[in-house]
């Protein structure tokens, strides 16, 4: 089967326990660091088997997978990163250290530093760019991916070459976030407004993260790669892996228009849930869906 489109308002898998119950898995998870180089970049780990390694976006860490780590750890090793320039890893300066050949590498460190052949990869935001191109760039090391509210860089490319006025302006963040002036001593600990809303708990521990985290680091991915992301510019090939992809419709900052043909760019099954009332943030605002989702579809392929 090459295509399989499911909606939210069809799909049976609602008798899940995963949100209500789901155990904080802060104080569970075990601490690592793998080396790029000389760049150090965290991760931890919950859980034993086949290893899953969750890769976030901007601006998060590792503690947005809580609820995917929590619904799979029984079945998998759960692995989340924090990608350089947040919370733990490693806070390189310079543009050029953002570059997406860097980010690419710093996942194959974690796969190296866990001593594995193969991981299933999962991405959300930039760590949906990120895992889109290490797929490509080392098919023989993915086994299966799995894509949150990222486009593929073909269809997110289309949308940006021909945007609507509504496009056009709830794409202006990124331009805002590449003209920002550098300043290596500006506070990183506002972005965790991200969790105001998820309970006292869950923003105590993003205002820690952020305040270690590096914000003109976090700025590099965009004025690294957004120019060749949104130009077309990246070397795409083939996906040779079973994907599966979820889109919150309520997304602004990556549009749905931008979901189209992608079955063309994939050789294997390719699965694509849609969730018509959640956002940009569907692992977290979808969380129940898309934890018991993603549970079925990898022990569907076991």
């Amino acid at each position: 089967m090459r295509l399989l489109l499911l909606s939210t308002t069809l799909l049976l898998f609602g008798s899940a326990v995963f949100a209500a119950d789901t155990a904080d898995v802060w104080d569970q998870v075990e601490h690592h660091w793998a080396d790029n180089d000389g760049v150090k970049i965290h991760y931890v780990t919950l859980g034993e088997g086949k290893p899953i390694v969750f890769v976030h976006g901007f601006p998060d860490f590792w503690y947005t997978w809580r609820e995917q780590m929590s619904a799979l750890s029984s079945d998998f090793l759960t692995v989340a990163i924090d990608t350089r320039g947040y919370n733990q890893s490693d806070k390189p300066k310079g543009v050029e250290n953002y570059d997406l050949a860097y980010l690419v590498a710093d996942i194959d460190a974690v796969r190296v530093d866990l001593g594995v052949d193969e991981i299933i990869l999962v991405g959300h935001d930039w760590g949906g760019v990120q895992t889109w191109k290490y797929a490509m760039a080392h098919p023989e090391h993915t086994e299966r991916l799995v894509i949150l509210n990222l486009t593929h860089p073909n269809g997110f490319a289309a949308v940006y070459a021909n945007p609507t006025e509504a496009q056009r302006r709830n794409t202006g963040y990124a331009r805002n976030f590449i003209e920002t002036p550098f300043d290596d001593d500006r506070d990183a600990s506002p972005y965790a407004r991200l969790a105001q809303g998820a309970g006292e708990v869950v923003f105590g521990h993003y205002k820690e993260a952020m305040g270690r985290s590096y914000s003109d680091g976090m700025l590099n991915y965009y004025r690294a790669n957004y120019a060749d992301v949104s130009g077309g510019n990246l070397d795409v090939s083939q996906l040779q892996m079973p994907v599966l992809q979820f889109h919150g419709l309520l997304d602004n900052a990556v549009d749905k228009d931008g979901l189209r043909d992608t079955w063309n760019w994939i050789d294997k099954d390719y699965t694509l849930v849609t969730l018509p009332d959640v956002g940009h943030w569907v692992q977290r605002d979808g969380a129940e869906i898309v934890s018991a989702t993603m549970r079925s579809w990898l022990l569907a392929r076991q």
